[in-house]
């Protein structure tokens, strides 16, 4: 039985014809494609370093709008049937040698075509229950990381509330205790000054009530005093005149006019005078 030729494969292709590069490196992408849905091969030429997968993309998504536009087909479900690289024109250069001898260059190309065809039923149930399997689990670990999320800030915002509850206790503590603490404060000053005021009320009474017997001894005494004092004066005073009138000299007429008697009274009397003075 001889194999179906390239051309007669069923599906929908895209072909890329003579782009320069050679086939064997166009192959080496195709393989990795080649029986995989749609999906799953954009998925693998995204993360393929070679030049090769940039081209086999676009051919890839040319062969799936192809197939969707002109087919009537779901992109989803559609997989790669078909793809291969034919060689194509190779353009033969030369270089210079040695000895003037010339070296061969031959510039590749390659035809690339990409066949995609719609999946059986059997292989689209699978692929449907894997992913439903795989958005539950994707639901799965959403719902498990938003109830982490929720966790966190709940324990986040029940020790926030902790901490402020505790702060707010500290200073109603805080002030209370500033409170009991003024309140003995005032009761000490208080107890302080009640004996004093007692004590001060006190002596004020008796001190008003002993008052006018006291000021009548002082104006005794004060009186008896001045007396005393007034008396002493006088005398001393008298004395003092007496002693003066005696001492004032006399012209020498009067004191020989003046009899002898008169005279020695005088200076008795004088003599007495010092006398009490001292």
């Amino acid at each position: 039985m001889t194999a179906s030729k390239t051309n007669e494969r069923p599906g929908t292709r895209a072909t890329l014809r003579q782009f320069p590069m050679s086939a064997s490196k166009a192959r080496v992408v195709l393989n990795n494609i080649r029986g995989l849905d749609v999906n799953t091969a954009r998925e693998i030429l995204a993360g393929t370093t070679r030049e090769a997968a940039d081209v086999i993309g676009k051919v890839l998504a040319s062969a799936v709008a192809n197939a969707v536009n002109n087919d009537g087909l779901v992109a989803e479900e559609l997989y790669v049937s078909a793809a291969f690289a034919d060689e194509g024109i190779t353009a033969k250069r030369f270089s210079p040698r040695a000895r003037g001898r010339a070296g061969k260059i031959f510039k590749r190309s390659t035809h690339i075509t990409v066949i995609v065809s719609r999946m059986d039923e059997e292989r689209l149930e699978q692929m449907r229950s894997a992913r439903s399997a795989q958005a539950a689990a994707s639901r799965s670990r959403r719902v498990a990381s938003s109830r982490r999320r929720a966790d966190q800030t709940a324990s986040l915002n029940k020790r926030e509330t902790t901490h402020a509850a505790q702060a707010a206790q500290a200073e109603l503590d805080a002030a209370t205790e500033e409170a009991g603490v003024a309140e003995s404060e005032h009761e000490l000053v208080t107890g302080l000054l009640e004996p004093a005021n007692e004590i001060t009320s006190t002596g004020v009474a008796e001190s008003q009530s002993e008052l006018p017997n006291g000021v009548a001894e002082s104006g005794t005494e004060g009186a008896t005093a001045v007396a005393e004092s007034g008396a002493e004066e006088s005398a001393t005073g008298v004395a003092e005149s007496e002693a003066t009138t005696v001492k004032k000299p006399r012209s020498r007429k009067s004191k020989a006019a003046a009899p002898e008697g008169v005279v020695q009274n005088a200076e008795t009397a004088s003599d007495d005078a010092t006398e009490e003075t001292n």
